[in-house]
C-alpha cells in the first residue's frame, strides 16, 4: 500500500513495516494474498470488504477488519476509499483473535490508527509500539460484530448460497431454493445452522446488507438500493440496515460523502 495520499491507479506499492495509506477508487480490489504478520484494514472513508475462504466481512467507516497471519485473503473498496493498512507483529498478534473478524472503531482507535498510518516517521524511540499497544488493548475490550457473511462447504447448502449470491433480491423461500438445489427445506434449515451459525433469513439478510453497502457507496438512493436487493419497501431495509450496521442507510451515505470531503487530498 502506497504512503502517497494520491488515487491509487494501480496495484499498491509494497508499503511499509508499519502499514501505509491510499485513496482508492470505487471498485478497486486487491487479489488474494498472505501476510506473515497480521493486518488491520480500516476504511476512513468509504468501505472495505474482506474475503477468506471462511467468508466476507464488511467494514464501513465504523468498522475495522482484522486479518491474522497466515489467511489467504483479499479486498474490494466500494466507494472512494481512505484506505488505512496497519501492520501488527507477529509477536503481538497472540493477543487478538485467531480468525478474521469485525470491529467497531471508536474516536481513540480512529485517531491512533490515523496516526500510524499517516506516513510521519517516528521522532521519538519506542512511539510506534506504544502507540500499536494502544490498537491491542482497544480491540481487546471490543466485541466482534455482526458483518460477517460465512461461506457453505456442504454442497446442498453452497447450491442455496450460490444461488442467493447470484441474485440477492430473488424472493424465493427455502423450500423453494431446496426444490432448485435438490435438497429439502428441514436439511438446509439444519445446514444453515450448523455450517453458518445463523438461519436462512439471517444470513440472506446479511447479504443483501453487503450488496447495499455497496449500492449506497456507489451512489444509489435508499429506495433504490431497497428495492434492487430485496426489500418491499425502504422503511423495512432502513430497519435491517440499522440493525445490522448500527446506522440509517442515509447516516451512511452522509458518513461517505463527508468523509471524501473532509479527508481528501
Amino acid at each position: 500500500m502506497p504512503k502517497s495520499r494520491q488515487d491509487a491507479p494501480g496495484p499498491p506499492e509494497p508499503y511499509d513495516t508499519h502499514g501505509g495509506a491510499a485513496w482508492l477508487p470505487h471498485g478497486y480490489s486487491m487479489g488474494t494474498h498472505v501476510h506473515e504478520a497480521g493486518q488491520l484494514v480500516y476504511a476512513a472513508a468509504g468501505t472495505v470488504a474482506t474475503t477468506t475462504e471462511r467468508g466476507t466481512w464488511v467494514a464501513p467507516a465504523n468498522r475495522v477488519t482484522w486479518t491474522p497471519p497466515g489467511f489467504a485473503h483479499s479486498h474490494r473498496f466500494y466507494g472512494r476509499t481512505d484506505a488505512r493498512l496497519l501492520t501488527i507483529p507477529v509477536e503481538l498478534c497472540g493477543e487478538l483473535l485467531g480468525h478474521p473478524s469485525v470491529f467497531t472503531v471508536g474516536p481513540l482507535l480512529r485517531e491512533v490508527v490515523l496516526a500510524l498510518t499517516g506516513g510521519r516517521p517516528e521522532t521519538r524511540p519506542g512511539a510506534h509500539r506504544r502507540l500499536l499497544a494502544v490498537v491491542i488493548d482497544e480491540l481487546s475490550d471490543t466485541p466482534e460484530l455482526s458483518l460477517h457473511l460465512p461461506e457453505a462447504s456442504d454442497d446442498r447448502l453452497r447450491a442455496v448460497t450460490d444461488l442467493l449470491h447470484a441474485d440477492p433480491a430473488r424472493p424465493a423461500t427455502l423450500a423453494q431454493l431446496g426444490r432448485v438445489a435438490g435438497a429439502s427445506e428441514r436439511t438446509l434449515s439444519r445446514l444453515f445452522h450448523t455450517e453458518l451459525g445463523m438461519g436462512f433469513h439471517r444470513w440472506r439478510t446479511i447479504l443483501r446488507i453487503h450488496h447495499a453497502l455497496a449500492h449506497l457507496a456507489d451512489g444509489m438512493s435508499v429506495t433504490d438500493t431497497a428495492m434492487a436487493c430485496g426489500w418491499s419497501n425502504p422503511s423495512s431495509f432502513i430497519d435491517a440496515f440499522n440493525e445490522v450496521v448500527g446506522q440509517t442507510p442515509g447516516s451512511y451515505q452522509a458518513d461517505l460523502r463527508n468523509g471524501s470531503a473532509t479527508a481528501a487530498p
